[in-house]
């Protein structure tokens, strides 16, 4: 039997992961889960609130888990990514990256890009890529299995829009996937 309390998804830039926490109110146990796998396990705790600190992903991003207290046996769990909110995490996240999903030869590629680092990745690995200047922006150049990509970035002209970014695969633009 298990007491699961709370579940999140989590997107990074290796992909998604799931976080599952169990917190026995009674016995004070604390189980946190990622992907499935058991990263923590602590039982017969006496003090029922605190934080759980662990990692997720291939970049081993740091995570929490806060135990909070509420009114009688009522608790609040809050998750925070990198020292923020889930929700600040997530609403940052969607400001700093641009995701894809690819179907190519009968595979799935998730790329990513890092738009302060300009780092691309492909299924959760950072891939080579090279950067150069054209007329109307910058393109960054990579390759996909046998396909040649590239990610155009041009200015919106307007201020709070920023700049841009398009992946064209073999000549077709890719639809991003909106977080």
């Amino acid at each position: 039997m298990t007491d699961i309390v709370a579940i999140w998804d989590v997107i990074l830039n290796d992909g998604a992961h799931k976080i599952e926490f169990e917190h026995g109110t009674t016995s004070g146990k604390r189980v946190v889960y990622v992907d499935g796998k058991e990263e923590i396990r602590k039982d017969w705790m006496f003090n029922l609130v605190g934080k759980e600190i662990f990692c997720v992903g291939v970049g081993k991003t740091k995570a929490a888990i806060r135990i909070l207290s509420g009114k009688g046996y009522v608790f609040k769990y809050i998750l925070e990514i990198e020292g923020k909110s889930f929700r600040k995490y997530m609403e940052n996240r969607s400001k700093t990256t641009n995701t894809w999903i690819l179907h190519l030869d009968g595979k799935n590629f998730r790329i990513v890009l890092e738009k302060n680092t300009m780092d691309v990745w492909c299924n959760g690995k950072i891939i080579e890529s090279a950067g150069k200047f054209v007329d109307d922006g910058t393109e960054t150049h990579f390759s996909v299995g046998n396909h040649e990509c590239y990610i155009k970035a041009v200015s919106s002209g307007k201020r709070r829009e920023g700049i841009i970014h398009t992946l064209i695969v073999d000549n077709r633009e890719i639809p991003e996937l909106l977080q």
